[in-house]
């Protein structure tokens, strides 16, 4: 991608950091009571965080933080499916824990290391397709709810602490190149801006297959839209493309493919002066329109238990979707491996 020749490192200031939540423990956190489910206990010992150099500590992710404009590119690696796998949440979650407690406390924009957060994908064409539908359809022929629970409620912690960040003074961003659907798609909804390329299409497919989009799409919807108007566009189905979503207001800004990079740095600099308000909007939004982690854990429940009711038919129309993403997206790493062979993108730090 032109985005990760135009990236380039630059040494960072140090803030404090504790390390992230094992498994193990957010396993026990998720079978607690909603209310554990939203503490989140400190390990005794801290140590030093390089916003220079996380992009040594993730697989999943391409990590880069642009130190002039405070700005922290994370890419979607997408190495096993092009969507969000267990692995992929995990190291978002992971990203995620490290900024709030890192910055913990944090209300001053000007004394914030961190401005803003850039979501983005690495392989091109594909932003995210949404809930790993593989890992949906072995855990719902297999009846493992807690499994499968398991699974919604970390969708349900990467989208709430996108949106809230912690209470910290950075905006997100979403610098969509390619498909953004279903969980892509609310993914998107949670970011404060959402900057996208001609020919980036947005959609919720999950009525297709006689499902919802459970992890915050009419919650998120909602804030941005209304509830008759969420109804509809989750009932559709449709595939929209980037022009219509900005008439709708879903979309923040239109660029010509290949111009996202640039489109985000440029709103970085023209915003530059304004930034402690857009950031004070954005904590405004949460307060007049609030999505509350209780709601989106709801929300999530009632999607377990739909989809545990999902019949063979269709839970092969699922599989079926599965197998054309993923030769979708063989035939684009095989194209961008012959294309770009000097960089591969994942391997950029």
């Amino acid at each position: 991608m032109a985005m990760c020749e135009r990236v380039v490192p630059a040494p960072a200031g140090l803030v404090s950091v504790t390390p992230t939540l094992p498994m193990s423990d957010k396993i026990a956190r998720l079978e607690s009571s909603r209310a554990e489910r939203r503490m989140h206990a400190r390990p005794p010992l801290a140590r030093r965080l390089n916003l220079g150099a996380l992009h040594t500590e993730f697989t999943e992710l391409t990590v880069r933080f642009e130190a002039d404009q405070g700005a922290l590119w994370c890419m979607f690696n997408h190495t096993e499916r092009p969507c969000f796998t267990p692995r992929l949440l995990d190291q978002i979650r992971s990203l995620q824990t490290r900024i709030e407690q890192g910055l913990a406390g944090s209300t001053d924009p000007a004394g914030m290391p961190l401005r803003s957060v850039i979501w983005t994908s690495a392989v091109p064409g594909i932003w995210n397709l949404g809930g790993d539908l593989a890992l949906f359809t072995r855990l719902i022929r297999a009846g493992a709810e807690a499994e499968l629970r398991r699974y919604a409620y970390t969708c349900v912690d990467a989208v709430y602490h996108n949106l809230i960040k912690g209470n910290l003074p950075f905006l997100t961003i979403a610098m969509v190149h390619g498909d953004a659907l279903g969980g892509g798609f609310e993914t998107v909804l949670s970011c404060d801006v959402v900057i996208a390329e001609r020919g980036a299409k947005f959609g919720l497919p999950e009525v297709l297959f006689n499902l919802f989009p459970g992890m915050g799409a009419y919650s998120l919807l909602c804030r941005r839209l209304d509830g008759a108007r969420a109804h509809k566009l989750m009932l559709s189905g449709r595939i929209y493309g980037a022009e219509e979503l900005e008439e709708m207001g879903l979309v923040d800004l239109v660029v010509e493919p290949g111009e996202g990079p640039d489109a985000v740095r440029d709103y970085l600099e023209r915003n530059r002066r304004r930034h402690d308000t857009l950031c004070a909007l954005s904590r405004v939004r949460q307060h007049c329109q609030p999505v509350s982690y209780d709601e989106l854990i709801a929300v999530t429940g009632l999607w377990v238990e739909t989809a545990l009711r999902l019949d063979d038919a269709d839970l092969r129309r699922m599989e079926h979707l599965v197998r054309a993403q993923q030769r979708r997206y063989e035939r684009t790493r095989t194209e961008q491996t012959r294309t770009e062979p000097a960089l591969p993108i994942s391997a950029v730090g």
